[in-house]
């Protein structure tokens, strides 16, 4: 075992690109490290739905540029097969964008290189920018796919390969499992031509066509009053939002300075996600320094909008539910028509919006891949701060648009001496009070999300909160309008959960929901009461059932 292990290492070591990693790999062999070794030689790095995302470092479960070559290599192969070419000369076009994380430019340009040694073209985004605007590129280019270099808000040594076919959506099955056939597939780098130059690197023609569109998110002649903090969380999202700003004509917003510019150590934060406690609060201190109306945070990414109000004499984030329903009842408010859609594991306050204003309603599975591919998508939204608020320039969340959408909302309510809570306050009279939480258990084993899975699947609950479970079911089996999935869901007698473990993270996710009915304004107070006492109560009761 120990010899196979070592001659693996140095067959990974004879082909590795990279001086970093070949001199970490090196040192561990050197040393005889077999634990690590073992690790990182395990298996390979699963290219999935989400693509790859994982830790960098050296071997095949790690995010290097070998692992990327071989992921590129694969993509290009299936493209080759499945994809018409289109365009002059007849050789499909795959566009490139990257994030300002460790590795990612060099990751884009092995994957450019990858591109055009398979005789596809290839174009590569100017700088870092928002995955927003490749996915825009893919389709405002014509392309046959585009490759998003980031791991969002994943923790400093992460690093992902985010993969969009021509409609601008990202990968579902079966694709994933071709493509990562065809990875498979690739015997040796040694195979995977890489020439050293023939692709193009893009000018600002594609952002600038990018922020022209974001003028079809606004209303003509809507309010643009409402001032903002805004924190780019040490990501690329800064430059093209104030971009879209100005252009609206909204206020400028104020910086968190310290957040403000691309850093990939993400100094300031634990986690650089709006949702991780801690992560907002250098942009609370700015909003009550200078007092403005909302605060605004993208992702590092720039693909997921936070949004943050004040309540009483603090400030709070909005749940991500929370400022789903808000851009809902604003389009509705403004006639919008076409499908409101939303994940499984999002609030079902935005189907009772959208009834109530006789528009089509759809649920997907968790995520933008499954929301974008909805037919005749007006609006999506998922939980996990995830908007699509103009799916004809953008079919994924887009975290640029999603904050003048509710920049504008705010200026509307604002010019009626309202606010976003007094918004969300008529929401629940008029729907039920619909309060979500989640209860999300991060862990270094993963057996323990399996345990967990299985333990629930085994011993179902019969009663979380006091509430009986009308209904289990087992998603893995699909439904009459879902495709299968890991995951379970209970619907309660006025709750619902729904058990799934995160497709990006090692998390075992538990989405909570209650609905509290309201009678009036005056009936509020204790409905909000009644509600966290029912979530607190379903935490409690999940983690028993499950064992975590």
């Amino acid at each position: 075992m120990h010899d196979d292990l070592i001659a693996r290492a140095k067959a990974w070591l004879a082909e590795d690109p990279d001086t970093e990693t070949r001199e970490e790999l090196a040192k561990l062999i050197d040393a005889g490290d077999t634990a690590e070794l073992s690790a990182r030689f395990s298996g390979t790095l699963q290219f999935g739905t989400a693509g790859l995302r994982g830790e960098l470092g050296a071997g095949p479960m790690r995010m290097n540029r070998s692992v990327v070559i071989r992921a590129a290599a694969g993509l290009a192969a299936y493209l080759k097969k499945n994809e018409p070419s289109r365009g002059e000369g007849g050789a499909g076009l795959v566009v490139v964008g990257y994030d300002a994380r460790h590795k990612s430019a060099d990751f884009a340009r092995d994957t450019a290189a990858v591109m055009t040694g398979a005789g596809l073209r290839a174009a590569v985004l100017p700088r870092p920018l928002p995955t927003p605007v490749l996915a825009y590129a893919i389709r405002h280019l014509g392309a046959v796919a585009g490759i998003e270099v980031t791991a969002s808000h994943n923790p400093p040594r992460d690093n992902g390969y985010k993969v969009y076919l021509g409609d601008g959506s990202q990968i579902v099955p079966p694709a994933d499992a071709e493509i990562a056939a065809e990875i498979d597939a690739i015997a040796s780098l040694n195979d995977v031509p890489r020439p050293e130059s023939g692709w193009e690197t893009l000018d600002d023609a594609v952002l600038d066509a990018y922020l022209a569109r974001t003028d079809a998110v606004l209303a003509a002649g809507s309010p643009r009053t409402a001032r903002t903090v805004y924190t780019a969380m040490h990501g690329v999202g800064k430059d093209v939002l104030l971009a879209a700003f100005a252009r609206a004509g909204f206020p400028e917003p104020v910086l968190v300075a310290e957040q403000a510019d691309p850093d990939p150590d993400f100094p300031t934060v634990a986690f650089p996600n709006p949702e991780e406690p801690g992560a907002m609060d250098l942009a609370f201190a700015q909003a009550r320094t200078t007092d403005p109306d909302l605060v605004i945070a993208n992702d590092p990414d720039a693909d997921r909008c936070a949004v943050a109000v004040k309540d009483g004499g603090d400030w709070r984030m909005l749940r991500g539910d929370e400022v789903g329903a808000l851009l809902a009842a604003h389009l509705v408010r403004r006639g919008a028509t076409g499908v409101f859609a939303e994940s499984i594991v999002s609030s079902s306050l935005l189907g009772r919006i959208a009834e109530k204003a006789h528009l089509p309603y759809e649920e997907t599975l968790t995520g933008f891949k499954w929301i974008a591919r909805v037919d005749g998508l007006r609006y999506g939204y998922e939980e996990a701060l995830g908007y699509c608020v103009d799916p004809e320039g953008v079919r994924d969340k887009d975290g640029i648009t999603a904050a003048l959408l509710i920049t504008e909302l705010a200026s509307q309510l604002k010019s009626e001496n309202r606010t976003l809570l007094d918004l969300l306050d008529d929401l629940a009279v008029e729907h039920g009070l619909h309060a979500t939480d989640q209860l999300s258990v991060r862990v270094q084993d993963l057996s323990l999300i399996a345990d967990a899975m299985r333990r629930l699947r085994e011993q179902p609950p019969t009663e979380l909160a006091g509430l009986p479970v009308v209904r289990a079911e087992d998603l893995t089996r699909g439904t009459d309008r879902l495709p299968p999935t890991d995951g379970l869901r209970y619907t309660l007698d006025g709750a619902r959960v729904i058990v799934r473990p995160s497709g990006t993270e090692p998390k075992l996710k538990c989405y909570l929901e209650v609905v509290v009915p309201v009678a009036d304004h005056a009936a509020l107070p204790a409905a909000h009461a009644r509600a966290g006492e029912l979530l607190s109560a379903l935490k409690r009761d999940l983690s028993a059932a499950a064992g975590i």
